[in-house]
C-alpha cells in the first residue's frame, strides 16, 4: 500500500470525508480472500450495506472506497428511515477468477467476527447465492436466496426505487409525475438497469441504454424490439439529443468535470452509488439547470429490502416502503428550493439531522 498515511488515514481520521467508527483488513492466505470492511456508523443502529467484488488496481483504492461506500450508507440508510448505520465491504480481486465458496466462508467468518455490528448483502460482483454461502458462516447476512430465508434479488426494489425518483423529479419538473413519452438514457442493463427499462417501458416511456456488455444490451433488445434503442457507450448517451432523463446504473464518478457540461438531460436520477465524482459537481448541475436526485435515496429500495430480511421478510411491506422513495425525493426537492441549495446537500442535511439526533447504540 503506497502512502497509506498521507491518503487512507488521513480520509479516515482527518478529512469531512472521514469519521468512521471502524475499518477493518481482512486476509486469509488459504483462500485468497483480501477484504476490507469499513463501518461508517452504527448511531441509528447496526451498519447494513453490501459486499463489493472487485478487482481494484490497488489496495489503497479498494479502503478508499470501502470508506466512500460505507459513509454513503449511512445517509442512505438514514433517509430511508431505517434503524441502521452505514457500512460497506469490499473483496479485492476478479470475482470471474478467484470467486470460490473456500474464499466467501472465509469472508462469512470475518464479518461474524464483528458480532453483528456489521450486517452485509449483495452489490457489484457478488449475488444471492454468494449471500447463501456466507450465511453459512455468519447470521448478519442478507440478500439470500428465499429457499434459506432470504428475500432474494435486492435489485427488483432498487430499480423500483429509482423509477420512484423519476417520477418525483418528473413531478417537480414538469408538474406531472408521468414518464409516458419521456426519452430516458440508461448507462448499465446489469442487475438492477434491466428492471429499469422495465418499469419504463410498462409506463410508455421511449429508452437508450448502453452498457459495456453486448450480452446485457442484447437481451434487452431481444426483449423490447420497439421503444428501445442502444448505443455505443456512455460518452455517446449522454450527448442524445432530447433527453430527458439520465439513468447512471453502473459504478460510481457518473458525474464529472467531463460529463456534467456535456449532458443533454434535464434529469439525473440513477441507480449507481456515489455518482458525483467530487465536491462541487452538484453545483455544476444546479448551475446548469439539471435536477439531480441524490443517488443514495433514490437507490434505496434494495437496502429496504434486506433490512425487512432481518424481521421476516415480506415483499409487500417492503414494496410500500419503497413507494415513498417518491415522497421523499419530492421533499428533498422542496427543501433545496426553500434553503437555496442543491438537493444532494439539502438531502445529507436531512440525513444528518437524523444521525445527530439519534440515541448511540451503547
Amino acid at each position: 500500500m503506497t502512502d497509506v498515511s498521507d491518503g487512507v488515514l488521513h480520509t479516515l481520521f482527518r478529512s469531512d470525508q472521514g469519521g468512521h467508527e471502524q475499518v477493518v483488513l481482512c486476509q486469509d492466505r488459504a483462500s485468497g480472500l483480501k477484504a476490507v470492511i469499513a463501518i461508517h456508523s452504527t448511531a441509528l443502529g447496526p451498519a447494513l450495506g453490501g459486499t463489493r467484488f472487485y478487482p481494484y488496481a490497488s489496495e489503497e483504492e479498494a479502503v478508499a472506497d470501502a470508506l466512500n461506500l460505507a459513509r454513503g450508507m449511512s445517509y442512505k440508510n438514514a433517509m430511508a428511515g431505517l434503524d441502521h448505520g452505514g457500512g460497506k465491504a469490499v473483496i479485492i480481486g476478479d470475482p470471474e477468477r478467484i470467486k470460490t465458496e473456500e474464499l466467501l466462508l472465509a469472508y462469512g467468518r470475518f464479518v461474524a467476527s464483528l458480532g453483528g455490528r456489521y450486517v452485509t448483502a449483495c452489490d457489484v460482483g457478488t449475488y444471492v447465492a454468494d449471500m447463501d454461502v456466507v450465511a453459512r458462516e455468519c447470521r448478519w447476512t442478507t440478500g439470500r436466496s428465499p429457499e434459506n430465508g432470504g428475500a432474494g434479488d435486492s435489485s427488483v426494489l432498487t430499480s423500483y426505487g429509482v423509477y420512484q425518483g423519476m417520477r418525483a423529479a418528473a413531478q417537480h419538473l414538469w408538474g406531472d409525475p408521468s414518464l409516458r413519452d419521456r426519452k430516458v438514457g440508461v448507462a448499465g442493463v446489469g442487475k438492477v438497469g434491466h428492471h429499469l427499462v422495465e418499469h419504463l417501458r410498462a409506463e410508455g416511456a421511449e429508452v437508450v441504454i448502453t452498457d459495456v456488455r453486448e450480452d446485457a444490451v442484447r437481451r434487452i433488445l431481444d426483449r423490447h424490439p420497439e421503444g428501445v434503442s442502444a448505443v455505443a457507450d456512455t460518452k455517446t448517451l449522454i450527448r442524445t439529443e432530447g433527453l430527458d432523463i439520465y439513468a447512471p446504473c453502473a459504478l460510481g464518478g457518473a458525474l464529472n468535470d467531463d460529463t456534467v457540461p456535456v449532458l443533454t438531460a434535464k434529469v439525473v436520477c440513477g441507480a449507481a452509488n456515489n455518482q458525483l465524482a467530487h465536491p462541487g459537481v452538484e453545483k455544476d448541475l444546479a448551475d446548469r439547470g439539471i435536477l439531480y436526485a441524490p443517488d443514495y435515496v433514490v437507490n434505496a429500495g434494495g437496502v429496504i429490502q434486506v433490512a425487512d430480511e432481518l424481521h421476516g421478510f415480506d415483499f409487500d411491506r417492503c414494496k410500500a416502503k419503497a413507494s415513498k422513495i417518491f415522497d421523499t425525493t419530492l421533499a428533498i426537492f422542496a427543501r433545496a428550493k426553500e434553503d437555496g441549495i442543491p438537493p444532494a446537500a439539502a438531502a445529507d442535511r436531512i440525513a444528518e439531522q437524523r444521525m445527530a439526533e439519534a440515541r448511540p447504540l451503547r
